[in-house]
């Protein structure tokens, strides 16, 4: 499905580039919301993305009588509603503000650029994260209000370690192989795993080769970058070496992934910040766990740090577009008390830099021991090298799956790269 969406939006992409600018049909007009104060958004999760933004709409210093009305959406639904709204060219039924992964971003941004508004004004792009610019941004022009980041970390069980005899000082700052050679430690001397994998899921591919600041695609977006791609490679040989070397716990699915750290089977979870509350959900630990920096590719002028996953708000060009820019601006674009707020009320940590200066985001943390944890995510968002995610991630990713089972069942890892390389040029013509 994701391929055929793909190949969907690239038609879709060359008819809107040839009408550009022949009629009206790209969206400046929408009576949906002529004549009110109520603006509309679409997002997904009411825990987080949803709270957030009833929380920004509670500290709103703007007109007195805005009203926001906040409909929910899975992110699918979000994608297959956009993509038939859009390519309808009415922008009929669309919403004012809507989020949008950042993965996905592009796609939208490159085949509708008359869709949506242009809100550069409305904030300081410099006060943001800078890898969050490039997937929000289009030819110069800002259109996407950075909002939650999707920095990694690696959690680690501090009483397995000294279990295996080793210390949090011991896991901090290290490469891959170093990651697998402690893991083997920590399979011998307790049992446990030190991290999950499902092979139907390259999350950690992505986090592996961001830390590197290399991507699925070359620097225009577009091309793919795989045959040759030398931080695509040596992820693939560690996230083999995981598996086989039993440093990993596989699993298939969300709920496996939860209970593999609430239940204790694994030493170490590497992922988003975004895990803390699920990781916080089992209290029976608390004071048992640790933060430390991503581990780093083994390669020349890779970091400890990267990304993994992570959204925007957007605003539509249609009526109530300034209306919407401004809430924008005046909360999510500026404001630093609410960015405490959203520390302490939903758990949501953002991309803008000033609210670092915060007091909720110096706060240690019980749970991780008094770890000033907000701190530590914050200095390592700033250090995320930037790549351009493009508008092809998910239908190379598809492609990259096969390739890893291949991989995983005795493929030469050369001949991967160039069998995926040539399937991608292939399908994203």
């Amino acid at each position: 499905m994701k391929k055929i969406f793909l190949l969907m939006l690239t038609t879709m992409f060359i008819v809107t580039a040839c009408s550009t600018g022949s009629s009206d049909k790209g969206g400046t007009q929408n009576t949906n919301n002529k004549g009110t104060n109520e603006i509309t958004a679409w997002a997904w999760d009411p825990k987080f993305n949803i709270a957030a933004l009833k929380l920004a709409e509670a500290n709103y210093t703007g007109d007195k009588d805005f009203k926001l009305k906040v409909i929910e959406n899975g992110q699918p639904d979000i994608v297959q509603k956009l993509n038939t709204g859009l390519s309808s060219g009415t922008m009929k039924g669309m919403p004012n503000i809507v989020l949008i992964e950042d993965y996905r971003a592009q796609s939208f941004l490159q085949a509708y650029p008359d869709a949506f508004y242009e809100i550069s004004d409305y904030f300081n792009t410099k006060d943001f994260a800078d890898y969050k610019i490039a997937p929000t941004s289009f030819n110069g022009k800002q259109y996407g209000l950075p909002f939650d980041t999707g920095v990694t970390g690696l959690y680690v069980r501090t009483d397995m370690l000294k279990d295996a005899g080793l210390t949090v000082e011991d896991v901090r700052n290290i490469d891959w192989d170093q990651f697998i050679k402690i893991g083997k430690t920590i399979r011998d001397k307790t049992g446990k795993g030190f991290l999950t994998l499902d092979p139907n899921d390259l999350g950690t591919i992505r986090m592996m080769i961001q830390s590197a600041g290399s991507w699925y695609l070359k620097n225009d977006g577009v091309t793919p970058n795989l045959a040759g791609n030398e931080a695509l490679k040596e992820a693939f040989r560690i996230y083999k070496t995981l598996l086989d070397e039993k440093v990993a716990v596989t699993t298939s699915d969300w709920s496996q992934f939860l209970a593999a750290f609430n239940n204790g089977d694994i030493a170490g979870v590497p992922t988003g910040n975004w895990i803390t509350p699920s990781i916080k959900a089992e209290t029976s630990q608390s004071g048992k766990w640790a933060v430390v920096p991503i581990p780093r590719l083994p390669i020349q002028g890779a970091v400890n740090a990267s990304n993994l996953g992570g959204s925007s708000f957007y605003v539509l060009n249609i009526d109530g577009k300034e209306k919407a820019a401004d809430f924008l601006g005046k909360t999510f674009g500026s404001n630093k008390d609410f960015y405490q707020k959203l520390v302490k009320e939903v758990g949501a940590l953002g991309t803008y830099k000033p609210a670092t200066e915060g007091e909720a985001y110096k706060s240690g943390d019980d749970f991780f021991g008094g770890q000033k944890v907000i701190q530590d995510f914050s200095k390592w968002m700033a250090e995320i090298p930037g790549v351009n995610y493009g508008i092809h991630t998910y239908a190379i990713e598809d492609i990259l799956i096969a390739e890893m089972q291949n991989y995983l069942n005795g493929k030469d890892i050369d001949d991967v790269m160039n069998d995926a390389q040539q399937q991608a040029e292939a399908q994203l013509k």
